[in-house]
């Protein structure tokens, strides 16, 4: 029998940001939804919420607040019951929630790889000394100087069709974008290719959606709970428990990645000095079970190899 809630009546609000990704990941909630559910599409509503990161272009986030500024309307809107759901990309999400909210649902992962894309190199070793490679991220600036600091790293934000276009105009040589962003818009093939993970690791949570919702809102949860995809919630409770224990933020350079083979869980993090001077990697193995404790682990081995002022 199918349930009374939601329906075209009261129709389940599902909040997002306004970007083409964004709405495509919203679209791919609703989607998985349908399918468990037997729902029709009228039986949703995507409600589109400008979050303070969208409205600043000019700047660099971690000047003006990090993480956080892709979530704090969105999560205001769930929090005052405007939205019924959040649909967030889990790499920019802040490792705590704010009291009332929780993020216990996750879709199947992507592909966690970065993206390598120029117009006239086909490969990050083809870049000639002095080329300028485009990114807004202090992860992969660090990552890219550690191993090439004969390259100028320019600012490069926006979202896809934007640092595109930027690329199209010149205004740096090549950029590097999320695979999982570009599998899910259908832009693979924009990509020269993807960049291998013993060259580059990629972000906490890089290509993984959360679903966040009220904490006791029963219906909600009841909802959300088939499409919950366990795999990933161990990896990501892991890699998240290590950017806890990092104090990670938009003005750190951090890398991790967790792998589960059968019910051993495998994470690997780097991170680096923000001029790429050095880089610092290690990794841990234990059972899925004890994913928070092998990311605490992590973190404190790091740290203790970083010292006090690595991040300086």
């Amino acid at each position: 029998m199918q349930p009374l809630w939601p329906n075209p009546d009261t129709p389940l609000r599902i909040g997002t940001r306004g970007s083409p990704l964004a709405l495509a990941q919203a679209y791919e909630t609703r989607r998985r939804l349908m399918e468990m559910h037997g729902f029709t599409d009228d039986m949703f509503e995507i409600v589109v919420i400008k979050t303070t990161g969208d409205r600043i272009q000019n700047k660099p986030l971690r000047e003006v607040g990090g993480k956080g500024l892709f979530t704090k309307e969105i999560e205001e809107a769930l929090l005052g019951g405007r939205i019924d759901i959040a649909v967030h990309s889990m790499k920019d999400m802040p490792v705590d929630q704010p009291k009332g909210l929780v993020l216990d649902t996750y879709l199947p992962r992507e592909d966690v790889r970065d993206a390598f894309l120029s117009p006239s190199y086909e490969r990050l070793s083809d870049l000639p000394a002095g080329a300028r490679v485009g990114t807004s991220s202090l992860r992969r600036k660090a990552q890219i100087l550690y191993k090439r600091p004969d390259l100028q790293v320019v600012e490069f934000r926006g979202n896809v069709q934007t640092r595109l276009k930027k690329l199209e105009e010149g205004v740096a040589d090549c950029t590097f974008l999320a695979m999982a962003g570009l599998n899910r818009l259908g832009m693979e093939e924009v990509a020269n290719a993807p960049i291998s993970l013993n060259e580059m690791l990629p972000a906490v949570a890089q290509g993984a959606i959360g679903i966040e919702r009220r904490d006791g809102d029963e219906k909600v949860r009841e909802l959300l709970i088939p499409i919950h995809d366990f795999p990933t919630g161990y990896r990501l409770e892991a890699e998240r428990a290590y950017l806890r224990g990092l104090d990670g933020s938009c003005q750190m350079p951090i890398a991790g990645l967790a792998v589960l083979d059968d019910e051993t869980l495998h994470i690997r993090g780097e991170i680096l000095r923000p001029d790429g001077s050095e880089c610092l990697a290690h990794e841990v193995s234990g059972s899925r079970d004890d994913a928070a404790e092998l990311g605490a682990e992590l973190a404190r081995v790091l740290l203790a190899d970083a010292g006090p002022y690595f991040f300086d």
